[in-house]
């Protein structure tokens, strides 16, 4: 049986959680390859964390519990909302063009459901949501950016942890000893980081325009023009 590998964010998470004692809490990570427990463990031993802890984090990996992802993160978007006000409800029709225009937007194919005049047009964070209101219907659309925050946090604990075992080797003459595993810990943190925020802004922009194009496209068609 091929050894388990680590994607990017399954690493963000199991620093996370060795180093703060916490449960894992992952979201499900993208990329299939990566580095292997042992490899993780032996970063582990070398800067002070408990090899035993990053293999108990990463065994809670199997487990995962939605997070609650704040609005931002040390103020990078991580989560984008645009409600249009309806002056009715959609006919079957007009629904069944806003899910197809939705799936071609996005690019997801996504999943419906509904539940007496409530209609839901979902693709994991990513959802559009066709409801009344006091007035009339309303059409919410939203999403979260849900592993971003955890990417950036492992991110900024990794780099905390190589600046004081950096320190300590450099007090105790042990610093070039020490390198290789500082030298492994800062790209891996820096990296992690960087992935959680550097793109968020340009993620958010991108995502308000595509839901600006369909608020737009969907009052065209309810005047007959789209």
């Amino acid at each position: 049986m091929a050894e388990r590998r680590y994607s990017d964010d399954e690493i963000a998470e199991i620093f996370r959680a060795a180093t703060e004692g916490a449960e894992s809490r992952a979201v499900p990570a993208e990329h299939a390859e990566g580095v292997t427990l042992a490899d993780l463990q032996s970063i582990a031993n070398e800067v002070g964390i408990s090899p035993v802890a990053v293999a108990r984090a990463a065994q809670a990996l199997d487990h995962p519990q939605r997070a609650v992802v704040p609005e931002r993160f040390l103020g990078f978007p991580l989560a984008v909302e645009r409600t249009v006000a309806l002056d009715r409800a959609l006919t079957d029709l007009e629904w069944e063009r806003l899910v197809s225009r939705l799936r071609q937007v996005f690019r997801a194919s996504g999943s419906v459901r509904a539940q007496g005049s409530i209609r839901e047009w979902s693709n994991g964070n990513l959802h559009a949501l066709l409801e009344p209101t006091a007035t009339g219907y309303q059409l919410r659309m939203g999403t979260l950016k849900g592993g971003a925050a955890q990417s950036a946090a492992a991110g900024a604990v990794a780099l905390t942890v190589m600046a004081g075992t950096a320190i300590t080797a450099a007090l105790q003459g042990t610093l070039s000893h020490a390198a290789p595993a500082i030298a492994s810990l800062t790209a891996i943190g820096a990296f992690l980081f960087a992935n959680g925020t550097v793109r968020l802004p340009f993620w958010a922009r991108r995502r308000r325009e595509q839901m600006e194009g369909i608020a737009e496209w969907i009052a065209a068609m309810m005047r007959g023009e789209g």
